[in-house]
């Protein structure tokens, strides 16, 4: 007789168990495929391309220190000696200069081996030299006087009271005797012109056109005339040789003049001045300029609106160095 088994029931665990089995099992005969890197698989457009680049330039604009990873150095400021001995002279105005020094420890100990006692009963003193037209040899200078010092100053300001000079500055000592002695000697300077210059009669570098303009504003040939001989002789040759708008005689500013008493007329000039060797050669616009003895120079620039342009060569006796300066005026009448 057969035995009746009784059907074990079906719960939730076991429905759960069966599937797992056989998910595994269809799994396990699929074969598995390789995995790729996702990175490899991935495609970019040329557009896409392009717009990462542009994104990385401009990150690169506002990012640069990750970039280039420059470190920051903090600001250092100018060392107060520089280890040589010198004395240099600047012009600050017509009637000043301004001196600055250095002079170096083993200097002065050479000087208080060579004074002894007297080194520290010296006093320190800054002498002058008007050297206006003159080669300095150290003692031919026109006049000088002194300025005196602390030991422990290393820049002074200097009054010459005397525009249009030339000036030298020792730097020395004063023993108990009166003697001087030099511990250093600077550069030479030429102070500017404090004014309006009175000469009028030296060539102007001026084209011929603009004598016919000067004229239409009135300055005339008369026996009032501001201008000096050589200026009139040049202007007659212009009216003479028939430039044009010169052929005209009545000046607007002579008729306003006429009308009324009231009237103004403004206008200007450029002085321009420098100096070199005194045997050197020189020239504005290809024109030679003469020096003075002691090599400056000096010459007024007729100065009409715009840009002008003056380019200045100095050549040596020998012909083998020259230097070339140029400046660049503009003029804006209002």
């Amino acid at each position: 007789m057969a035995t009746l088994r009784r059907k074990r029931p079906v719960t939730r665990k076991i429905m759960k168990k069966a599937v797992l089995q056989k998910h595994a099992s269809i799994k396990s005969k699929v074969p598995r495929k390789p995995r790729r890197n996702k990175a490899a698989t991935i495609s970019i457009s040329p557009q896409a391309s392009v717009i990462a680049g542009e994104m990385a330039v401009k990150e690169s604009n506002y990012f640069h220190s990750r970039i280039w990873r420059v470190p920051y150095e903090m600001p250092q400021e100018l060392p107060a000696q520089y280890g040589r001995d010198m004395l240099t002279v600047l012009v600050r105005d017509p009637r000043w200069i301004f001196c600055f020094w250095e002079v170096t420890g083993g200097t002065i100990e050479n000087f208080k081996r060579q004074l002894g006692g007297e080194f520290e009963k010296a006093k320190m003193v800054l002498r002058a030299y008007d050297v206006s037209g003159i080669n300095f040899t150290g003692s031919n200078a026109n006049r000088f006087f002194d300025v005196s010092i602390n030991k422990y100053a290393n820049n002074w300001y200097i009054e010459t009271g005397a525009p249009d000079t030339s000036w030298c500055v020792d730097l020395g000592l004063i023993l108990t005797d009166g003697s001087f002695i030099t511990i250093l000697r600077s550069n030479i300077v030429r102070m500017p012109s404090e004014g309006a210059s009175d000469i009028t009669d030296e060539e102007w570098m001026i084209p011929d056109w603009m004598f016919a303009r000067l004229y239409g504003m009135g300055f005339g040939l008369g026996r009032s005339s501001p201008v000096g001989k050589a200026w009139q002789e040049r202007m007659k040759q212009v009216l003479s040789s028939g430039i044009p708008g010169s052929g005209s005689m009545a000046s607007p500013v002579k008729q306003a003049r006429k009308a009324r008493k009231f009237w103004m007329m403004v206008d200007c000039e450029l002085i321009v001045y420098g100096a070199t060797e005194p045997d050197a050669r020189v020239t504005v616009h290809g024109k030679p300029v003469k020096l003075r003895p002691d090599g400056s120079f000096t010459f007024r620039y007729v100065l009409p609106d715009g840009i002008q342009i003056i380019p200045v060569k100095a050549v040596s006796s020998d012909g083998i160095e020259e230097r070339s300066i140029t400046p660049v005026v503009e003029r804006n009448t209002r």
